[in-house]
This record gives structure tokens, C-alpha cells and sequence, in this order.
């Protein structure tokens, strides 16, 4: 093998290593922030967690999404015996969203790694084969993707969110209702991993289940720990029950609604005609009563210790469901470092010149991935999990559980249909989903802001230091 095919080859495992390790330094925040910031689990708790799963869902998993970053882009027949501007184009995408990682991650910022990465592979295709080098429909829907994603995961997260609601703390008796739900939850979660890792998801290990087969098995599996979880639930203690709760609990929504109405009520009494102006008087004295009495029962729902009883059961549910995530992301961004990294290998070990088709993407690669994001994730990862943990607002386990939920439903699904999705983005969305079930005001506003600049941003700087990059990388080789 030529001198400088050993080079590049030495270059792309520890530029993909660096990318895997900005992934863990900044992503994993999005993936366990959720549960240190409800106190389900302890910094350090959240590292050993996220490192076991942010593993296996990069090493088990991780394919898919690596294809579509490796060739899915850039159209590899632009580069035809031109091996090597291949690969020192992806040789500068991975460099590229390396530092802007680090840089990011330094400064705060809510960046996305599929965002750097991807605009990284556009902007050094643009420089050597212009428009017609890149991939448009499959940028396209990648883009798409980046929409659609925190959509489709706030939908989830507040149709989950709305359930429990209605299911657990709009009930008598909360405790008893977590305690019939949960089983539920565990054959969901559960459920959805199995069918991710059975259905076209284990070649590596030569285990490839048709659709049927893979529901079967999936099925089978979330229903065993649908029966576990019954049977951990139902040996919780039930808090010494308080008669005054007996009494119904007031829908939120319906507090507000009464708000509403008050409001409008008052903006009529003041315009309303001599006899009409005491009716509407007497009305609105009426809804002030009724709004004071629900949300007296409600909040003195929310104080019980039943109440508090069923945050502690949804605290083992949401370490149940960071696992989740955790598996979810690694298997789905583990592709933003390995995919250019095996592209470049693939081609360096076929001796620099021709660019497959097809190439698959050997385990050795993506344990690389799986090792770096673990050790951003214990070096760096920390400090960022524990500044998003400190900075959510009234964040609880069943709002966590719910928006973790959202997120990494819509992480698999994606994962499955070969799309780098922004982990960011649909966790924020998650967030929004759960935020919105408890009403406008409870959202963040600033921090959807503070997301869509960074969305903005992200994609043209990954893109610029990759043209940098790839000049340099010319220059040299």
C-alpha cells in the first residue's frame, strides 16, 4: 500500500474518533439531559447509562443512517478516478464538523452534529463538482427530515403526555391508575427497541427478520417486560390515601378555559347595555367562582402525596426510557462520524483509485464510532448535561418520560428509513409537545429561538470549514 493510502487511512480514524467525540461532548445532553434535570438519575448515573447504549445503538443499529451520510449526498460517480479528492473531501467534512463541535460546545450553543456534518459534505462537493456533484432530493429530504422530526416527535410526546394526564393525574386515585398504566408504557418502549434491532437492524450479526416476524418477536419481547414491570409496580407501596382527593380533580385545561372566558366576559360587561351589563355581571361572578374551585382542586391535587408517590414510579420509568434515547441516538448519529470515515476507508483500501457503489460498513468502524461518543460523552458530555439539567424549569419524571418517549420513537423510525435526523431538534420538539400540553405559557420560547439560530447557522459553517479544509488537505497531498 502506497505511503499516503496509510496516511489518509491513519487520518480518517482519528478524524472520525474526534467527530465521535464531539458527538458524545455535545449530543448526549439532548439524550440524557431530560433525566438529570428531573433528578431520575444522577450525573454520573446518566454517563454509565448513556455509555452502555449509546454503544450498542451505534454498534447494533448504526448502518442505516452511516450509508446515507457515507454516499447518499455526494454523488460518487462525480469523483471517478479521482480517488483521492474523495477522500480528502471527507477527510475536511469530518475535520470540519470536528471543530465547529468543539467550538460550539465551548461557546454553549445548542448546534446539531447532523447539521455540521451534513452541511460539511455539501459545501466540499460544492467545491469540486458544483451543483451537479451533490445529491438534491436526498438533501432534500434530509432537510425535511430536520422539520418534519420535532413535528412528528411533539405529536408523540403530547399525545403520551396527554395520556397520562388524563389516565394518571386526572384521576381519584393517581397512584393506582400510574400503577395500571406503567405495564402499558414498558410494553411500549420495549416493544419499539425489539422491533428496531429485529427488523433489518442486526445484519451484523446475521439476523435479518421479515415485517411479520420482526411484530412477532417484537411483541413477544415487550409483553415479557410489560409482565416484569407489573410485577415491580405492584410491590411499590400505596401512600396512605387522603378522603379529601376522593373528590373530582379539575382538568387544567379546563382552568384555563374559565381564564378565558373571565376575560371576555369582562371586555362584554364593560360595552354591555343597562339590564344586559347586570346579567353578564351576575355570569361572570358565576365563572369566577367555578374557576377558583378547579383550581383549588387541582392544586391541592398536585400536593398530595399520592401525586409526589407517582413522580417517583415515572423516575424508573424514565430511566427505562433514557436507555431509549440513548440507544436511539447513537444508533442514528454514530452515522455523522462513520459514515465519511468508511467512505474514505473503503476507498483507501481498494488502493485509492476506484469509489464503490457499495461498501459495507465493518463493525470494527462503527465500534470506533460507539468508542468515541463515550468518551466525549465522559470528558466533556458532563458539563453540558449538567448546565441543561440546572436550566429546565418545572421539569418532572412523567414530563420527561413523555418527551423522551416522542423523541426517540421518532429517532427509530428515522434511524429505519436511513434519514440523519437532528437529535437537537426532535428533543426540542419533544420538549414543545409535552410544553404544550400544560399550555403556551409553559414553553420556552427563548429556547426555540435560540435552536432555530443555531439551525441557521450550523449548516453554512460546517459547509465553510470543509472548504477550508479540503483547499488545505489539497494543498498537502
Amino acid at each position: 500500500m502506497e505511503i499516503y493510502l496509510i496516511v489518509i487511512l491513519i487520518l480518517a480514524t482519528l478524524f472520525g474518533f474526534y467527530m465521535a467525540w464531539g458527538i458524545g461532548a455535545n449530543d448526549v445532553a439532548n439524550a440524557m439531559g431530560t433525566s438529570v434535570g428531573s433528578g431520575a438519575l444522577t450525573l454520573k448515573q446518566a454517563v454509565i447509562v448513556a455509555a452502555v447504549f449509546e454503544f450498542s445503538g451505534a454498534v447494533l443499529a448504526g448502518m442505516h443512517v452511516s450509508e446515507t451520510v457515507r454516499k447518499g449526498i455526494v454523488d460518487p460517480a462525480i469523483f471517478a478516478g479521482d480517488g483521492l479528492s474523495f477522500m480528502l473531501g471527507m477527510l475536511a467534512a469530518l475535520l470540519a464538523a470536528g471543530v465547529w463541535l468543539q467550538i460550539a460546545s465551548f461557546k454553549g450553543w445548542p448546534v446539531s452534529t447532523t447539521h455540521s456534518i451534513v452541511g460539511a459534505v455539501v459545501g466540499f462537493g460544492l467545491v469540486y463538482g458544483g451543483m451537479q456533484a451533490i445529491y438534491w432530493d436526498k438533501f432534500g429530504s434530509i432537510l425535511a427530515s430536520w422539520v418534519v422530526s420535532p413535528l412528528l416527535s411533539g405529536v408523540i410526546s403530547y399525545a403520551v403526555f396527554t395520556l397520562v394526564l388524563r389516565r394518571v393525574f386526572y384521576q381519584p386515585h393517581p397512584m393506582l391508575a400510574a400503577k395500571k398504566l406503567a405495564p402499558v408504557l414498558v410494553f411500549f418502549v420495549f416493544a419499539i427497541l425489539a422491533l428496531t434491532l429485529v427488523f433489518k437492524g442486526l445484519k451484523n450479526l446475521n439476523l435479518d427478520l421479515d415485517l411479520p416476524g420482526a411484530f412477532a418477536v417484537a411483541s413477544a419481547v415487550g409483553l415479557v417486560a410489560a409482565l416484569v414491570g407489573a410485577w415491580f409496580v405492584a410491590r411499590i407501596p400505596n401512600p396512605e390515601h387522603d378522603s379529601a382527593v376522593d373528590e373530582a380533580v379539575t382538568d387544567p385545561a379546563v382552568v384555563r378555559a374559565l381564564e378565558k372566558a373571565m376575560k371576555h366576559l369582562e371586555r362584554v360587561h364593560v360595552s354591555a347595555p343597562g339590564r344586559m351589563k347586570s346579567e353578564v355581571s351576575d355570569t361572570l361572578d358565576n365563572v369566577r367562582r367555578l374557576r377558583f374551585e378547579s383550581q383549588r382542586r387541582y392544586s391541592f391535587h398536585t400536593d398530595s402525596a399520592e401525586y409526589q408517590s407517582v413522580e417517583k414510579l415515572f423516575a424508573y420509568l424514565q430511566i427505562l426510557s433514557a436507555c431509549f434515547v440513548a440507544f436511539a441516538h447513537g444508533a442514528n448519529d454514530v452515522a455523522n462520524a462513520i459514515g465519511p470515515m468508511s467512505a474514505v476507508i473503503s476507498v483507501a483500501m481498494a488502493g485509492g483509485e476506484s469509489i464503490a457503489a457499495k461498501a459495507p460498513v465493518p463493525l470494527w468502524i462503527l465500534a470506533i464510532g460507539g468508542i468515541g461518543i463515550v468518551v466525549g460523552l465522559a470528558t466533556w458530555g458532563w458539563r453540558v448535561m449538567e448546565t441543561i439539567g440546572r436550566n429546565i424549569t418545572a421539569l418532572t419524571p412523567t414530563r420527561g418520560f413523555c418527551a423522551e418517549i416522542g423523541a426517540a420513537t421518532t429517532i427509530v423510525l428515522a434511524t429505519k428509513l436511513g434519514l440523519p435526523i437532528s437529535t437537537t431538534h426532535t428533543l426540542v420538539g419533544a420538549v414543545l409537545g409535552v410544553g404544550l400540553a400544560r399550555g403556551l405559557g409553559a414553553v420556552n420560547l427563548g429556547t426555540v429561538r435560540d435552536v432555530v439560530v443555531s439551525w441557521l447557522v450550523t449548516v453554512p459553517a460546517g459547509a465553510a470549514l470543509a472548504v477550508v479544509f479540503y483547499l488545505a488537505l489539497r494543498a498537502i497531498f
